[in-house]
This record gives structure tokens, sequence and C-alpha cells, in this order.
């Protein structure tokens, strides 16, 4: 089981978008009536998105993921600086930080297997705010092994990513905020694939980030949020000394949050976002692409965000299907206890993942936190199938409840 994991993950991690990858999968082939199917099976044709180092878009919190992983326009906490860090200058808390800890792949029995996550900010005056965030990708203990099953040593592959944000509100209502990033992803090195020693691959990246937040509306003081976010933006990273780069899960992501104060005590939020991977799509083989896969491989990563808007294969339709949903609902009781819902939906040929999310929160004075769930609704495994993570927080600007 593990021997087989770790293949998967160096898979996508050597092998640049369209090659390897969807050489395993299989090209598209045009039927008489000129729809795409997949050879073998005449299922649709499922031409999938990939990208290196995708464990930097994993939701790395309880609250986020328990609302179908959404993120972008939510009120500010510890955790913003995943989503859309232009949310920390509109904090109320002076200072707060978090940690998460997400089991990965446990339906698997893979029980060292995990994603930890640490964050925080500080305010520096009224409108201003700094981050930092901490993301660790463990992958456990490794059996390595050469194309003869011969051993190879054990080793301990992991990834991580280190972030350092600023955010402002220019004026009462709108922020804007920009992160830079440092990103190690250590699969196998020292290793040899083909002759060629593997490598740690390392990147730097930044994300720009805003938020708009209106003022209270009617008698009850209701927020609308509305926030936007460009993540990864960064260079191509290698695990080798060869020419091949793949590129980061550059992403831009839209979404609004409306706030509704019913009462003294019970509060909803309702929120919606969509997300969209802003990598080139892969050939698929059939003669609509338009490029070749190693013209798509050799595209710079600001020619490559470019383009991701307009290069499918099957032209707008497909360009659609690249855009994920996701919906959740909050409900608070006086600021101490919510309980948390949402719903996640990918187009099948996109990678399939659909989901429903449910989780809890509780806060009291500084101390918070917050747990989740996920219950796949579609035939595509998750590798947090029937998971509980948690996150906890410390808001220490907090002010005492009644």
């Amino acid at each position: 089981m593990r021997q087989l994991l770790f293949t998967l993950l160096a898979l996508t991690a050597l092998c640049g978008p369209g090659t390897s990858l969807h050489a395993q999968i299989g090209a598209c082939v045009v039927g008489p009536d000129g729809n795409k199917t997949m050879p073998g099976t005449g299922g649709p044709c499922v031409n999938t998105v990939v990208s290196a180092v995708p464990f930097l878009r994993i939701a790395p919190d309880a609250r986020g993921a328990a609302m179908g992983d959404v993120g972008v326009a939510l009120s500010p906490d510890a955790n913003a600086m995943h989503y859309n860090a232009s949310r920390l200058a509109f904090s109320e808390e002076d200072l707060a930080l978090s940690a998460t800890y997400t089991p990965w792949l446990q339906a698997l029995g893979l029980n060292d297997v995990y994603l930890a996550y640490l964050g925080g900010f500080k305010k520096l005056d009224e409108n201003q705010a700094v981050g930092a965030s901490l993301r660790y990708f463990s992958l456990g203990d490794i059996q390595y092994t050469d194309e003869n099953n011969t051993s190879l040593g054990t080793g301990k592959p992991n990834e991580f990513e280190v972030a350092l944000a600023y955010s402002r509100r220019l004026t009462q209502n709108l922020g804007l905020s920009i992160t830079a990033k440092y990103i190690n992803s250590n699969l196998a090195s020292g290793q040899q694939v083909q002759g060629q020693i593997i490598q740690a691959g390392q990147a730097f990246a930044a994300d720009l980030g805003v938020n708009f937040r209106s003022e209270p509306l009617g008698p009850n003081g209701n927020i609308l949020s509305v926030g936007g976010a460009v993540t990864n933006i960064g260079n191509k990273i290698s695990y080798t000394l060869d020419t091949i780069r793949d590129f980061l899960p550059a992403n831009l992501a839209l979404g609004a949050a409306y706030t509704i104060n019913l009462d003294e005590y019970n509060q909803i939020t309702l929120t919606a976002e969509t997300n969209k991977l802003l990598v080139p799509t892969p050939c698929d083989g059939t003669a609509t692409c338009q490029r070749t896969q190693n013209e798509i491989d050799d595209l710079s990563p600001i020619a490559g965000i470019l383009t991701s808007f307009s290069d499918a294969p099957d032209g707008f339709s497909e360009e659609l299907r690249e855009f994920t949903i996701g919906v959740g609902a909050e409900y608070w009781y006086a600021q101490q206890f919510a309980v948390r819902a949402g719903y996640f939906h990918e187009n099948q040929t996109k990678g399939g993942r659909r989901y429903l999310t449910a989780g809890l929160g509780l806060k009291y004075n500084i101390f918070g936190i917050n747990l989740s769930y996920l219950v796949p609704t579609s035939n595509q495994r998750n590798p947090l199938d029937n998971t509980l993570r948690f996150s906890l927080l410390f808001d220490f600007g907090a002010t005492t409840q009644p």
C-alpha cells in the first residue's frame, strides 16, 4: 500500500501535466456523433487539469472545510491566509493564532500521513495587519524500491510551505493583501528515476487578495462581504535537472458571504464560492488541441495563467467545466456555539469530486475549537472520506462573552 501511494505521488510530482499522467489515462477519442469519449469505456472524456504540489490547494482549517471548502469572503480569522489574506485587515481582534490537524487517507489505514497547518496574524493598527502561516504535509514512512522491486531503503517524504502576508484597508470597506511564499517538496530526494537523481523541488510564489465588506445593512446590521484572490503565482517546479518543469497550482477564487443578525444571540452566514485552477488544460489527444503537450509544458508561468482561460480543447464549454462550486452556511448562537454545513461540486470530467461537509464550533473567551467531517456523494474517492479534522484557535484580543 505504501509503495503504491508513493508511486502515485511521485508520478504526480515528477511528470509534467499531460505527459505520463495522461498517458496512463489514455487519449480521448471522437465518436461518429462527434462527442469525445474515453477509449474502452465509452464514458465522458476525462481531461483533468493537474499540477505539481497539489497540497497547496487543500483547505487547511476545519471552519472552511465544514462549509464546502469555502473561505474567500468569510469573516476574518487566523486561517484567512489560505483563502484570502485581505480579510485580516477587517479583524476586530488584535492577535490570533490557529493550529489544524488533518488526517490523510485514514480510510486506507495510513495513520502517519497528515496535513498540519499553523496560522496567525497581528494587527498593526486599525487598517493594517500582518500574517504568517506554515503548512506541512507528511507522507509517512515510505519503502523505496527500483523497477526490480529491490529495496533502496526507506524515507520520510514531506512537503511544506511558509507564507508571510501584509493586509491593508484602503477605505473603510475595501481591503487588499499580498502574500509571499516559499514552497519545498521533498518526495524522494537522493533516489534515482531513469538515471536521474531526484532532488527536492523548490519554488517561490505570491498571492493577491481583495475583500469588500459593506457597512451594516438594515436594522439588524447585516453584512455583505465579497472577496477574490489569485493564489500560488510563482515559478515552475522541478525534481530533476532536466528541462521539464511543472506548474504550481495557481488558482482564482471568487465568492460572497451574507451575514444575517437575527437578533442579539442568533446569527447566520450564507456563502458561495467558485474556484478555477489557472493552469493550462492538457491536450486530450484529439485534433481540437490548440497546442501539443510539449508546447504546453514549455509555457512560462504567466503565459500558463493567461492561456488557462481559453485553451481547453472543447472551447468555452470545457472552460466552464473547470470551475468548481462550493456553498456553505454557518449558524452562531451568542458567538459561542456554531453549526456549519456545506457542499462542494466538481465536474466529472475534471476530477469528479462531490461531497457534503458538516462541522461544529465552540468558542469561550480567547479559546475556540472547530470540527469538520466530509461525506462523499459520488463514486470518486476522496482522501478525506469520513475523516474528522479539528482546529484550535486563540483570539487574544477577544472580549468576554456574556
